[in-house]
Formats: structure tokens, C-alpha cells, sequence
């Protein structure tokens, strides 16, 4: 992992290391990730934080909720 990185902790992006972007990191910046996989949509918060041993997201929040309608009520 570089100074760059960011590793995920907790939530279905456990484990996933990434580059953070060109702008300088900021603590305490969100990420949200929804998983749809057929069934009901999954949110997971993520906050950024930096440790002894770099930059990590770990989960703030995750909310289930069932299908929501498209716009116009297409699905």
C-alpha cells in the first residue's frame, strides 16, 4: 500500500484497497456504495480516516430497503 491508498474495513468493500483521487484526502469524507443484486438495495456509508498505518474507509452506516420504482415507474 502507498501513501495514496486507502483500504476499506467492514462492509461488502472489506478488504479493497484503492488509490484515492488527485485532490488532496480530507478525514471524515463519505463514500457511499450500493450493491443491487436483484433483491433489496444494500447502502453502506464509508468514512475516511487516517491511521498510524495510512488512509482507511471504515463503514459508518448500512441501510437495506426493498426495490425502489424507476423514474416514471419503469423497472
Amino acid at each position: 500500500m502507498t501513501d495514496r491508498s486507502v483500504r476499506f474495513f467492514g462492509g461488502p468493500l472489506d478488504g479493497r484497497v484503492q488509490e484515492l483521487a488527485d485532490a488532496e484526502p480530507a478525514p471524515g469524507t463519505l463514500v457511499r456504495h450500493i450493491h443491487l443484486h436483484g433483491g433489496p438495495k444494500i447502502e453502506t456509508l464509508y468514512e475516511l480516516g487516517m491511521t498510524e498505518n495510512g488512509w482507511e474507509y471504515r463503514v459508518r452506516s448500512t441501510s437495506h430497503s426493498e426495490s425502489e420504482p424507476e423514474p416514471d415507474g419503469l423497472r
